[in-house]
C-alpha cells in the first residue's frame, strides 16, 4: 500500500465517521458450510475472485476454505474500511484477523448516490438485498469501483504473515456468505452504513422529484399526472417502516352461523355453504401461517382434485354435492378420497388415469420389476399399460408418473387403493401377498 493510499484511507475513515457515527455491524458465527459453496450471488463470487486472484499462495486459500467450512471463524465485525474476526484453529491458538478495503472518497460517494437515484430500480434492488449489476457497471464507467479487484483486499493477522494466510482467507470466505445475504455489508466497508445511505438516498430522491415540478410561470400545458410504479415503490420503501404485523391467531376463526329463521333461497343448501365457509377460514389460516413463516404456498389444485380434498371429513350431503359437481359417482368419490388419503394428487392420478410408460420410463419400470425379487420369488405379473396384476392373487401394482409404485387390491370386483407408494415394487406389493389382507 502506498503512502497516498494510506492517506486516502485515513481521509475516508474521517468522512465515514462523520456520516456513520457508530456504523459497525457484528454478525454471529455462521454454521459450518459443509457441502455448499461460499457464494451464490454474482457479487459474492466477485469478492472471492478478488481474494483468490490476490493471494500468492494457493495453499493458503485452500487452508482458509477448510477453516471456514469447519466453522473456525468467530463473530465477524464489519465497519468502514475493515472486517475483523477471531479465527480458532482446531487444537491450536486463536488469531485475530483483519481484511482491509479502501473506502470511497466523499466525491466518489456523491457521484455514486447520484447514479443510484437516477434509476428507482437501483434503490428497489438494494432494498431487496440485491446489488444491481447496472449500478456497479455505471459506477465503474464513472471511475468508482464498488467491488474489490486484485490487490484490494489487504490482510492483517496476529500470526504475522505478510500476505494472506489461512486465517484472513477464512475470514474472507465467511464474508462472502455475509455478502450473499446483504450487499449493504459491502457498502458499509466502502464507508456508508445502511441507515445513513438510505437517508441520503431519500433526500436526493425528494430533491430530484422537486426539480421535475412545472414552473408556475410556464404557460405550457401540464403533463398528465402520475409517477412510474417503480419510482413510487422505491421512494415509498425508504420511508419509515410499516407497523409490525398483528400476531397470528392460534386457530382459524369461525364463520357466522347460517341456520336462521329466514328460509334459504331455492336450491341453496345451508349446510354446504356453512361447510365451505369453515374450510375457507381454515385454509386462510394455513396460508397466513405459511406466509409469516416464509414457507412456499402449495401448488394450486384443479377443480376435480379440490373436490376430493374438500370431501375429506365432509358430511354425507356435502359429499353428494361434491360428487355431482366433480362428475363422479358417490362410490367413485369415496374411492378418490381413499386414494387421496394415501398420497394426495399423485395417488388420485394413479387411481383415475391409466397410461402406458414409453421410452426411458418403460425401461426404468421394467428394470425395477426385474431386479425387485429373486428369480424363484418373483410373482407372475400380467401387464396392461402402467398396471401389473398378480396372476394368482387379487393384487395389483400401478406405476405412477413420478416413478413410484402403488399397491391395489381387488374388493367386490373393483380395484381399490391399498397403501402408500414405494420406490421398490416388491416393497409396495409385500403387504398384499401375506394372505390375510387380500382375502
Amino acid at each position: 500500500m502506498t503512502s497516498g493510499d494510506a492517506m486516502h484511507r485515513e481521509d475516508g475513515m474521517q468522512t465515514g465517521d462523520a456520516m456513520n457515527a457508530g456504523a459497525e455491524r457484528t454478525f454471529e458465527p455462521l454454521p459450518p458450510a459443509h457441502g455448499r459453496g461460499f457464494a451464490t450471488t454474482w457479487w459474492g463470487q466477485a469478492w472471492l475472485k478478488a481474494l483468490e486472484d490476490t493471494a500468492l499462495d494457493n495453499q493458503m486459500t485452500k487452508a482458509g476454505r477448510r477453516l471456514a467450512r469447519a466453522g473456525a471463524v468467530g463473530a465477524v465485525s464489519v465497519r468502514p474500511g475493515r472486517i475483523t474476526a477471531v479465527v480458532q484453529e482446531k487444537g491450536r491458538a486463536a488469531f485475530r484477523s483483519d481484511v482491509l478495503l479502501q473506502q470511497l472518497s466523499e466525491d466518489e460517494w456523491d457521484r455514486l448516490l447520484d447514479l443510484a437515484v437516477d434509476s428507482a430500480g437501483h434503490i428497489a434492488a438494494l432494498l431487496d438485498r440485491e446489488l444491481p449489476p447496472h449500478l456497479v457497471e455505471d459506477a465503474a464507467a464513472a471511475g468508482i469501483h464498488l467491488l474489490p479487484g486484485i490487490g484490494d483486499l489487504e490482510p492483517e493477522c496476529s500470526c504475522e504473515a505478510w500476505d494472506h494466510c489461512g486465517h484472513t482467507a477464512a475470514l474472507s470466505y465467511q464474508m462472502a456468505r455475509l455478502l450473499d445475504q446483504d450487499p449493504f455489508v459491502l457498502l458499509l466497508m466502502r464507508g456508508r452504513g445502511e441507515r445513513a445511505l438510505l437517508d441520503e438516498l431519500q433526500v436526493r430522491s425528494v430533491a430530484r422529484a422537486s426539480t421535475l415540478e412545472p414552473d408556475a410561470d410556464d404557460d405550457r400545458p401540464e403533463p398528465a399526472q402520475g409517477v412510474r410504479a417503480e419510482e413510487a415503490y422505491a421512494m415509498g420503501a425508504i420511508l419509515p417502516p410499516l407497523p409490525p404485523l398483528p400476531a397470528l391467531p392460534e386457530a382459524p376463526g369461525r364463520p357466522p352461523a347460517l341456520d336462521t329463521e329466514t328460509a334459504p333461497a331455492p336450491g341453496l343448501e345451508v349446510s354446504s355453504v356453512q361447510f365451505l365457509a369453515e374450510r375457507a377460514a381454515h385454509e386462510a389460516h394455513q396460508l397466513l401461517t405459511a406466509a409469516l413463516a416464509g414457507l412456499p404456498f402449495p401448488a394450486p389444485l384443479e377443480a376435480s382434485q379440490d373436490a376430493v380434498r374438500l370431501a375429506l371429513g365432509a358430511s354425507a350431503p356435502v359429499r353428494a354435492r361434491l360428487a355431482e359437481g366433480s362428475g363422479r359417482s358417490r362410490e367413485g368419490l369415496e374411492l378418490a378420497v381413499q386414494a387421496w388419503e394415501f398420497g394426495g394428487a399423485a395417488a388420485l392420478d394413479v387411481l383415475e388415469h391409466a397410461w402406458t410408460p414409453a421410452g426411458d420410463e418403460a425401461v426404468r419400470a421394467r428394470a425395477a420389476l426385474d431386479t425387485a425379487w429373486e428369480p424363484d420369488e418373483r410373482p407372475q405379473l400380467k401387464a396392461s399399460g402402467n398396471r401389473w396384476t398378480v396372476a394368482d392373487a387379487p393384487a395389483q401394482l400401478r406405476y405412477g408418473r413420478d416413478g413410484r409404485w402403488w399397491p391395489y387390491r381387488k374388493e367386490r370386483g373393483r380395484w381399490v387403493p391399498a397403501g402408500g407408494a414405494a420406490q421398490d415394487p416388491a416393497a409396495a406389493l409385500a403387504g398384499l401377498l401375506g394372505g390375510e389382507q387380500i382375502a
